[in-house]
């Protein structure tokens, strides 16, 4: 099929519809309402199931009954929004129903602001709901990548019988760049076996996310887990730039990712040996791969819209293998290339003795040049 050019969550949209998905449920928040607005034109004249729900609540307990028939279920949502599904996030996954939720990120805290942010890292690699249990995240760096995260993300859900998250940002959501689309999937003509049905002469099925007798709870929790080992052995994604020779590598995650990628590109012109590793999945997130890749580096930098989220994990993974700098813009703001470049020179220029000082101090010089505009 020949490219076409699509704004990103119109492309998202599309994708999922082309995924198969059979019912979508959501409220308007932006920078994801194209999004839902994309499926209100096309669901119904598909002969599919939209509803726009009276809020986020509403919507994920929407989602939650629909995804026990065993049909490709979605809702979307940003930030504030998001918040409001926790409680049904956690009941849809104890019940262990596949469903798929992208999450547009904007500016925040609070009712913050329409701008691009990564700050929902927390809410959706650690959080997502209350309780023992682990949702599969995925962070695209383009409209084509968003597309084909997507159409993953239902097939992901579907074989581990999880939450799929595609955790973009404003920026993703916004942009509108040349894409291919995949073609129109058939509708799945069997259940699964699992899934509630009224079916003449199949047996009644219950499921449910309450277990009073702790041990029962600790059985589903078990399953759970066993289950989540096996999405850390088979479903890491990552992708490499300039990693054959890199003395410093540049990490960072969508939008922040794809703007490192031109720093990087503009820091080899200039001579200096570095490399840029963007996690795909953020849930599972590639340790392994990292923690290689710090054993033979001299250097990292950690580049987020947002105030260090995905830095602790990085940290984790590296084991203090090398210095680890952080780099981070915030509450809507998109870091240029520029600024990343004179981070990863700072990172080339040696060893910094203090990390968490020298972190502090790039923080007073942010400060100071706000006060200087304010």
């Amino acid at each position: 099929m020949a490219k076409e050019l699509l704004k990103g969550n119109n492309a998202i949209a599309e994708a999922a519809i082309r995924a198969g998905v059979e019912a979508y449920f959501g409220y308007p928040i932006t920078p994801q309402t194209e999004l839902l607005e994309h499926m209100a034109a096309r669901m119904p004249a598909l002969g599919r199931t939209f509803v726009q729900a009276e809020s986020e609540v509403a919507a994920i307990n929407m989602v939650y009954g629909a995804a026990c028939t065993g049909k490709r279920v979605m809702t979307t949502s940003s930030s504030p929004g998001v918040s409001l599904m926790m409680e049904g996030l956690s009941y849809i996954a104890g019940t262990e129903v596949p469903m798929v939720l992208v999450n547009v990120m904007r500016g925040g805290p609070g009712l913050g602001n329409i701008a691009p942010s990564q700050a929902d890292y927390h809410q959706m690699v650690h959080g997502g709901g209350h309780g023992d249990y682990h949702p599969i995240v995925l962070a695209p760096a383009s409209v084509q990548e968003a597309i084909d995260i997507t159409v993953l993300a239902f097939d992901l859900a579907e074989k581990y019988r999880t939450i799929a998250v595609v955790l973009a940002d404003g920026s993703i959501g916004q942009m509108m760049e040349p894409a291919e689309l995949p073609p129109m999937a058939e509708l799945k003509k069997h259940l699964p076996h699992w899934a509630v049905t009224g079916e003449p002469g199949r047996a009644r099925r219950l499921l449910t996310s309450i277990y009073l007798n702790p041990d029962d709870e600790e059985v589903t929790n078990m399953r759970l887990l066993n289950r989540w080992m096996s999405i850390r052995e088979n479903e890491v994604r990552w992708k490499e730039y300039f990693l054959e020779d890199a003395e410093y590598v540049v990490v960072g995650f969508g939008t922040a990712g794809r703007v490192a990628l031109s720093a990087v590109r503009a820091a080899r012109a200039e001579g200096i040996k570095v490399g840029l590793f963007r996690p795909i999945t953020l849930s599972p997130f590639p340790e392994a791969q990292l923690k290689e890749i710090a054993a033979v580096s001299e250097g990292m930098l950690v580049v987020e819209m947002n105030a260090g989220q995905m830095l602790d994990d990085v940290k984790l993974a590296t084991e203090g293998l090398l210095p680890v700098e952080f780099y981070g813009r915030l509450g809507g703001v998109v870091p240029f290339p520029d600024e990343i470049l004179g981070e990863i020179k700072r990172l080339a220029a040696g060893p910094i003795p203090n990390q968490n000082g020298h972190a502090r101090q790039r923080w007073l010089e942010r400060l100071a040049l706000i006060k200087e505009r304010d």
